[in-house]
């Protein structure tokens, strides 16, 4: 009763400490999305710069993770997210003085010279942050394969998996209100409406162009804020994590032998990995159908917010922020609630969700193109909410479909071969959006909506070849 009581309250504390420490990640990683609009309009930067960014931060960022998914399966996972942290935190506070940093290698303060400098560097640091930032996923997705047990893992591998809509949610919320209060109020220099008015394309009668010169350089504090409060997140992690139950004197979970127990050596290792993971079709169609859920993530949660404050309706910076937090609190609970109803309707079958849940976003999204011009905001906010509510779950379940299906021992590999999968969608997302964006304005925005209920209905029609594949790649024993 004594070793049940102190692995259950281990398994919490590992659960909830990674909860938080992997949210610290995502401040330091989606507050960029909230400085584009401001760096746009200070700077010139152009969407398809922006886009190219993204895109090669993102491919970095799956890199990364795929990679990073193989040493955490055999590394400490508390000193690797310890490690990670630490390096974003830092590249972060850097990032702040991005335009400093151009003034003195080029030696003015505006002009083409200045602002290439500045994106070169700009692309530089996110690089080395996404570098860090794929040694996140790998080392929790280890934390929760060798604290939960495969029947409970879905739900509270769901429950963890809030931390990526905690994270983006509360950063949006705090970026979008950086934006919108701080800063510089240069609103009353004709020069700098000029200025930002050239910059958007606009007139300086455009509210936009006044909102923006009223907060000159709020952009820079998108950066420092969340680096000190994800700095606070490396020491929690540090003081509360720990890496398997063997390690606090506790016996490793029941029902989980593989085929790699007694003989973990490198070379039965890699054969394990190669078996189990690259040659098996399941992790191959989950991460075909993570591709298309992640081209509709990213569509929202990096264009959003320029979508929200230039769109038909041009809600505030602040609007804007609490519109795309409330999307990912939708998000959480879709989590939630995906685990609990794989685990308790469809007995583990977390595959059957993700067909039922990625039509759903699908028609969510359609009934957004659809909404007439002028319309309520509230109405895109309430589908848009139910959108994060269903599209979330199945990425929730990803990892814990090829969790079970590829065992302990290679959890993280698959989670970093799915991840490698996923971020290959920001060739769409970044790179490819700001070029339609800069190309086609209106009309490719106008449709954007209805692109993604495609992808997103694509992806349930390819995941459902899965729908009864067996439930774990264990080794069980005859009876």
């Amino acid at each position: 009763m004594k070793t049940k009581h102190s692995f259950k309250h281990w398994q919490w504390r590992v659960i909830i400490g990674s909860m938080i420490g992997y949210t610290m990640f995502y401040f330091v990683r989606k507050n960029f999305s909230f400085a584009i609009p401001a760096l746009g309009a200070e700077y010139g930067i152009t969407d398809t710069s922006f886009g190219v960014i993204l895109t090669l931060v993102g491919l970095i960022y799956g890199v990364s993770k795929f990679i990073n998914g193989f040493i955490a399966d055999r590394a400490n996972a508390r000193w690797h997210l310890v490690i990670a942290l630490s390096a974003c935190v830092v590249l972060n506070l850097a990032f702040g003085w991005s335009a400093d940093i151009s003034r003195l290698i080029t030696g003015c303060s505006d002009g083409p010279d200045f602002v290439n400098a500045m994106v070169a560097f700009m692309a530089v640091l996110l690089v080395l942050n996404n570098v860090f930032q794929g040694a996140g996923f790998g080392p929790c997705n280890r934390l929760m394969v060798n604290w939960i047990p495969p029947k409970e893992l879905a739900t509270k591998m769901s429950l963890w998996n809030m931390s990526h809509s905690i994270g983006a949610g509360i950063v949006a919320v705090i970026c979008g209100s950086i934006i919108g209060g701080m800063g510089a109020d240069l609103s009353a220099d004709p020069q700098v409406l000029s200025s930002i008015a050239a910059n958007l394309g606009t007139d300086v009668s455009d509210p936009l162009v006044t909102t923006s010169a009223s907060h000159v350089g709020a952009w820079r504090w998108c950066f420092w804020i969340p680096a000190l409060i994800a700095a606070a997140g490396v020491i929690f992690i540090l003081v509360t994590l720990r890496d398997t139950p063997s390690s606090v004197g506790l016996p490793e979970l029941p029902d989980t032998k593989t085929e790699l127990d007694g003989s973990d050596t490198g070379e039965n290792y890699r054969k394990f990995v190669i078996r189990k993971v690259f040659k098996n079709p399941v992790v191959w169609i989950i991460a075909t159908t993570a591709l298309m859920l992640y081209i509709v993530r990213f569509a929202v949660l990096d264009w959003g917010p320029k979508l929200l404050q230039q769109g038909e309706n041009k809600l505030s910076p602040s609007l804007a922020g609490w519109t795309i937090g409330i999307f990912e609190i939708a998000g959480c609970l879709g989590m939630i609630s995906a685990g609990w109803i794989t685990d308790h309707v469809f007995k583990g079958k977390g595959q059957r969700v993700c067909v039922i849940e990625m039509c759903l976003t699908g028609l969510c999204l359609l009934g957004i193109h659809f909404l007439p011009d002028g319309s309520n905001p509230v109405y895109m906010l309430v589908l848009l909410a139910l959108a994060g509510y269903f599209l979330y779950g199945p990425q929730a379940l990803f990892c814990v479909i090829s969790g079970n299906q590829v065992t302990k021992k290679a959890a993280s590999a698959a989670g970093g071969f799915i991840g490698l999968f996923s971020y290959a969608s920001v060739i769409f997302t970044g790179a490819g959006v700001g070029f339609l964006s800069d190309t086609y304005g209106d009309g490719f925005w106008n449709n954007i909506f209805l692109i993604m209920a495609g992808v997103a209905v694509a992806g349930a029609l390819l995941i459902s070849v899965l729908w009864n594949i067996k439930d774990d790649g264990y080794v069980h024993d005859e009876n």
